[in-house]
């Protein structure tokens, strides 16, 4: 789904025009202009100010149903706790790697990625 897409629906939907939103919203015409023509992704806090102006609830933003979706029942997985990388050495090393990684040049993390893979793989 493009938010875009669906926000300028939902404003049709309504016989709103941008400038009504731009009313309601505090938003200038243009941004809403480039956030339905995909132009521009808007932040949770535009969202939220969309969704009243549309006095729609925020989840049909992204759910065309007219109730909220059912979650549904997934498997219970292992608790925060036992995953690697949460506590102790391996969480300092974790944060490390993450440091490194994040200063690295994207060629050099594709290849770390595909080290990684054939590793896994094995």
């Amino acid at each position: 789904m493009i938010i875009g897409d669906r926000l300028r629906a939902l404003r049709e939907e309504k016989n709103l025009s941008q400038g009504d939103i731009e009313k309601r919203t505090g938003l200038v015409r243009p941004y809403i202009s480039r956030i339905e023509n995909n132009h521009t992704v808007p932040a949770i806090e535009t969202l939220e100010k969309m969704a009243r102006a549309l006095e729609i609830p925020m989840y049909q933003l992204f759910y065309d149903g007219d109730e909220p979706p059912k979650i549904p029942n997934l498997p219970k997985g292992k608790s925060d706790e036992d995953l690697w990388g949460n506590s102790g050495k391996d969480a300092r090393f974790l944060n490390k790697l993450r440091r490194l990684l994040g200063k690295a040049a994207e060629d050099d993390r594709k290849l770390v990625l595909h080290m990684a893979q054939k590793m896994a793989r094995r």
